[in-house]
């Protein structure tokens, strides 16, 4: 199976490992859903077409809500999941590994019809073959993954005790990650090691030498990632 693992920084700067689904699962999730699709289309037409032109209406516009919203409500309603997925154990979700929310739900289903082409998704799995993240070109517009649910592996998040410091001034997204990254790996380094690392950010360890300055960097890295004081 064609699989491989991608790391990605959450909103709140935690460091999660991704597993995105290969072509194999993604295929067998989409027999799965077309299987339902399908069966329920089947048992409509066999209630609605008995009912003449406005039965055969009806048939029509249910085929049409069935085919475009069947897999975008489930993407947004439950977590990511259509039926089909949920079976293989995948899941839609942002590329920072966030849910999918109703705006890239619909861009990556609408560009199906894109995918399809010429005939039955070939331009989908050349994508999907060619992106090391095996994306879709619905899933690449709309910057979305297939991932393997619960395979998220979080990398060590900030364990070392330390008061929660508030900065005096905002932070930018860089300084943020360098002092969770530095945070996270506190515990392993050497006070001496600590402290060369704080030196480096004079203006965050607010000119505080030795442990003092590592212990406030750590505390502003426990403010990042929403610890409370």
């Amino acid at each position: 199976m064609l699989d491989t693992l991608s790391s990605v920084t959450t909103p709140e700067l935690i460091e999660v490992e991704l597993h995105p689904a290969g072509l194999l699962p993604r295929a067998l999730a989409w027999l799965i859903d077309t299987s339902i699709r399908f069966a329920v289309l089947l048992l409509l037409a066999q209630i609605l077409l008995a009912l003449g032109d406005f039965g055969t209406g009806l048939f029509l516009l249910d085929y049409f809500l069935l085919e475009w919203f069947y897999p975008v409500l489930f993407e947004v309603l439950n977590s990511g999941a259509s039926p089909g997925k949920r079976t293989l154990g995948l899941a839609v979700v942002l590329a920072d590994g966030t849910p999918i929310g109703w705006g890239p739900s619909l861009t990556r289903n609408l560009l199906r019809t894109v995918d399809f082409l010429p005939l039955l998704y070939v331009f989908g799995i050349l994508s999907m073959l060619f992106d090391k993240e095996f994306r879709r070109l619905g899933d690449i517009v709309a910057g979305t993954l297939v991932v393997h649910r619960g395979a998220e592996r979080k990398k060590a998040a900030v364990m070392t005790p330390a008061d929660v410091l508030i900065p005096a001034t905002p932070m930018d997204r860089a300084t943020q990650k360098a002092l969770v990254a530095f945070a996270e790996r506190a515990d392993s380094l050497t006070p001496a090691r600590q402290e060369e690392l704080a030196a480096l950010l004079p203006h965050l360890a607010l000119a505080a030498s030795g442990p003092r300055g590592a212990g406030r960097l750590i505390g502003l890295a426990n403010h990042v990632i929403g610890r409370s004081a």
